[in-house]
């Protein structure tokens, strides 16, 4: 038989866990584990998301969706990368506590050299940003208000198409406050990324622009 070193042990896993679902139906809602839902997001090209054994099928982004989140991406790349920082768009999982992962619009690191930042997917983040989708607005302003502040991410921004604000929200005290809520003609700055702001017309004008 042949043995399994300790540093070959999570490959083997992995495969024990690949074979065993590929053979037998997925987990009834309520039982995923996290390898089972790590197992699904490797193989899919979906955004899931996953909380206490329930897995959700986010909705396809759309154009203009698209547009404000990578609008908001470059302009946070473009800061970060002098000062250091790393960001990320949609697709790379979040995790934030055992049993929930989330995936952010837009994700961010002041440190590129984090240890949080692991290929996979990251254990933490500087700020997340969040395009409310208009399928359940709900989720991205209560439920991932909720979820950021449980994981202690110091800044929370939430982009609604529907009024057209920005919300910065900090953390303080292990919840959100709100620095402000920025419309059309004002900027919304970050409070954890001092110098990190972006002007609000130009954000959801950007879907018009080709952004």
């Amino acid at each position: 038989m042949t043995e399994i070193t300790e540093a070959a042990a999570p490959a083997a896993a992995r495969m024990a866990l690949d074979a065993s679902l590929r053979e037998a139906p997925p987990p009834p809602q309520g039982y995923w584990s996290d390898d089972e839902y790590l197992w699904l997001t490797d193989r899919c090209g979906r955004r899931v998301e996953f909380t206490d054994g329930h897995i959700e099928e986010l909705p396809m982004p759309t154009d203009a969706h698209q547009a404000i989140l990578e609008f908001l991406y470059r302009a946070l790349f473009a800061w970060l990368r002098p000062h250091g920082g790393v960001a990320r768009v949609s697709g790379l999982r979040l995790r934030l506590r055992a049993g929930k992962f989330r995936e952010p619009d837009v994700v961010a690191l002041f440190d590129r050299a984090d240890a949080r930042r692991e290929d996979r997917y990251w254990l933490g983040a500087d700020l997340v940003v969040e395009v409310v989708s208009p399928d359940d607005p709900a989720r991205d302003l209560e439920v991932k208000r909720a979820d950021y502040a449980e994981a202690g991410i110091p800044e929370y921004w939430i982009v609604d198409p529907r009024n057209e604000t920005i919300t910065v929200l900090a953390l303080e005290g292990g919840a959100y406050a709100a620095r402000g809520v920025f419309g059309r003609g004002e900027t919304a700055r970050s409070a954890a990324f001092d110098g990190f702001a972006a002007e609000v017309s130009a954000v959801f004008d950007s879907p018009d622009e080709g952004g």
